[in-house]
This record gives C-alpha cells, sequence and structure tokens, in this order.
C-alpha cells in the first residue's frame, strides 16, 4: 500500500506553535536584557517545518492557511515578540508570494520552491521602503549597480535572501522602482550592527548595506513608477498587515495574562476590577481588528478599498494593543514596572506598533481620500 501525506490541520499547526512559545518565552527575557537576536528560535521555526509550511502543497509546502499562519504568529507573539515580529516579516513575503502564484499565475513558484526545499527565511526591507523605494540602481552591462542602505531588515542575522528594491532613474519612464531578491551572503551585502532599541530588542533589525550590488536585468521581479500606489502595494496591504499586527495582538494578550494572573494574587477592590474590565475592552477591540482584518485578507479582492479597511484594522488594533499593555502596568502593579517583568517588556515592544507603514496620520488621510473620493495619490 502507498503512504499517504497526513493533512496537518490547524490543530496541530496551533500544537506546534505553543511548544515552541513556551521554549521561546523562557529565554525572551535574556534577549531583551542583550538585545541579542532570536537566532536559535529560528532553529526551532525550521526544525518545526514552519518557514515552507505556508507555501502551497503543490510546490512542496505544506499549504498553511493564512488564518492559522497568523494565529501561529499571534501565539509566539504572547511569549516572545521579538520572534513573532520577525518571523512574520518572512511569512509575509512568501503569504504574497504564494497569494499571486495562485491568483495571477505570477512566476514566483522558483522562489516558493526554495524556501520549502531549502529553509530559506526572506527578509523584507519594505519598513524602510515603502512607495518612494530607497537606495539607487545604476545602469551597467547586463544589468544594474545597486547601492542602498536598508533600515528594519528584521531576522537578517537568520536570513537568506532580502526581498527589496531601488530607484532607477529611467529616461524614458522616470524615476522607477525595481524590485529584487539578493542573497544576504552576495559580494557588497553587509549587515550593520545598528539595532539598539526601547523594544523588540531581538528582531536583529539591522540595517543592511548594498554597495556596489550587481543585479542582473533577469532577476529584476518588477518596476513601478517612484511614490505612486501601484498593485503589488493593495496585495502587500492586504496580505502582510494582518501577519504583522498579529505578533502586536500576541504580545499584548501576553500582558493582559500576565496582569490577570497577578491581580488575582490581590485583594479585589472597585478600582482593580474597573482596571480589569477596562483592559478587556482595550483587548477585545485590538483582537477584534485583527480578525477583521485576516477576514478581509482571506475573502477581499486587492484594491484601494481593500487596503483602506487593512489599513483602518492596523491603526485601531495597534493602538488597542498598545492601550492594552499601558493597563496591564496597572492591573498588574507596581511589580509589572521593575526590568524583568513580562509585561514591563510588553509595555516595550508593543510600541512597534506605532512604526509600520501606513503610520497613523498617513492611513487617515489615505482614509479621508477615500471616503471623500479623491485621488488616493493626492
Amino acid at each position: 500500500m502507498l503512504a499517504t501525506t497526513e493533512t496537518k490541520t490547524p490543530d496541530h499547526w496551533y500544537g506546534v506553535a505553543d511548544r515552541i512559545a513556551a521554549q521561546i518565552g523562557a529565554r525572551a527575557g535574556d534577549h531583551d536584557r542583550d538585545g541579542s537576536f532570536v537566532a536559535e528560535n529560528y532553529d526551532l521555526l525550521r526544525e518545526a517545518g514552519l518557514i515552507g509550511a505556508a507555501v502551497p502543497v503543490e510546490l512542496g509546502g505544506d499549504g498553511l492557511d493564512y488564518a492559522t499562519l497568523c494565529g501561529i504568529v499571534r501565539r509566539l507573539g504572547k511569549s516572545c515578540g521579538s520572534t513573532a515580529l520577525a518571523f512574520s516579516m518572512h511569512c509575509h513575503q512568501v503569504a504574497v508570494a504564494a497569494w499571486r502564484w495562485r491568483h495571477m499565475q505570477a512566476p514566483t513558484d522558483g522562489l516558493l520552491r526554495r524556501v520549502a526545499a531549502e529553509n530559506l527565511v526572506l527578509v523584507s526591507s519594505g519598513g524602510s521602503d515603502w512607495l518612494q523605494g530607497s537606495g539607487t540602481a545604476t545602469r551597467v552591462e547586463g544589468g544594474f549597480l545597486i547601492n542602498a542602505r536598508k533600515i528594519f531588515s528584521s531576522g537578517c542575522q537568520a536570513g537568506s535572501i532580502l526581498m527589496t528594491s531601488a530607484v532607477y532613474d529611467d529616461p524614458e519612464a522616470g524615476a522607477s522602482v525595481l524590485h529584487f531578491g539578493v542573497p544576504l551572503g552576495a559580494e557588497g551585502v553587509t549587515i550593520l550592527d545598528t539595532w539598539n532599541t526601547m523594544g523588540m530588542r531581538g528582531t536583529g533589525s539591522h540595517d543592511v548595506e548594498l554597495k556596489d550590488v550587481f543585479l542582473a536585468d533577469a532577476a529584476v521581479s518588477g518596476r513601478r513608477p517612484q511614490g505612486k500606489w501601484h498593485p503589488l502595494f493593495h496585495i502587500i496591504s492586504m496580505i502582510a498587515f494582518p501577519l504583522i499586527y498579529a505578533a502586536y495582538v500576541g504580545v499584548a494578550e501576553g500582558a493582559r495574562d500576565a496582569a490577570i494572573e497577578a491581580a488575582r494574587k490581590k485583594p479585589a477592590n472597585a478600582g482593580l476590577i474597573a482596571l480589569a474590565g477596562e483592559m478587556q475592552n482595550a483587548f477585545w477591540t485590538a483582537e477584534t481588528a485583527l480578525d477583521a482584518m485576516i477576514a478581509t485578507a482571506e475573502t477581499a479582492a486587492p484594491g484601494p478599498e481593500t487596503t483602506s479597511a487593512v489599513m483602518t484594522g492596523r491603526t485601531v488594533a495597534g493602538r488597542a494593543a498598545i492601550r492594552t499593555t499601558e493597563l496591564a502596568l496597572e492591573v498588574a502593579g507596581g511589580a509589572a514596572f521593575y526590568k524583568g517583568s513580562l509585561v514591563e517588556r510588553a509595555f516595550r515592544d508593543v510600541q512597534g506598533a506605532r512604526f509600520h507603514p501606513l503610520q497613523e496620520p498617513a492611513q487617515k488621510e489615505f482614509g479621508g481620500r477615500m471616503a471623500l473620493g479623491l485621488d488616493i495619490d493626492g
């Protein structure tokens, strides 16, 4: 009888995530204190098959569904925000490539096959690029020379390929952003030791310098006008941000749980009860906004309306996650003010929710333009 491949259920993957979460939580404080990259946690992700799990089955992966992938990131975030956030950056690169292959027949299958077969970790520079892009691409024979400095390259110390872009001054089309992947071990690629931050200290989100890195014409995966909304960015907005904010909701959930555990050891009083209730309200808002973002990503078509909905969720979920941790400090009491407290670490980690695009002022402008029927490119 031929052996059959057993389909791995969401419960299987959640069990895997919970086992990893227990291990990474035990050393999250050390990484936070030292500002050291969560390298051994990536080893656990690889060993568990999570690096290539979201690659479609047809391309060698497990075909892990999107909502479960978001749930895994959230569960990791309860124990170690740095691991969850850095992993979400890899996850969204895989999920976007899989979506484009599935729905657009885009030629992303080669990359996805390699992720599944070789456990390649993809690193995003999107936080430092967005619509404008950054760095320069200079035309040379057969391709381009890339010079750039990419900030916020989360997970780069465990990374295989930097998924990034650079700006080419096209004599015909004008300023154009070229998209490409470059191996982090390529000549001219250097990871700079720059990540020393208030929170998310274990993500290893160092700057990556590209100095005269050769990019062959055939390696350019796409190009677009600089500074304008492009269909690719509506796909990225739809797929990436529920995964990223799942990490922050997980951080808030960990703080909420720790605060409740601490409060239950105290005599109940009206003030404490009211604070706990307010914290629950804030967390419900974060969780509900995240669920709405995930549902949108699973069912909607990419476009300005979908981007507006997801980015609204990004603002609401982020603000509510931050508020949850603020209240967790008060619910837990003075012990949460000490270094080494999970609540104190979560309070610092969750502040990172402020800085991903579209940041709140830009998100409100985008939403306002949509509501008023104005051009989203201004």
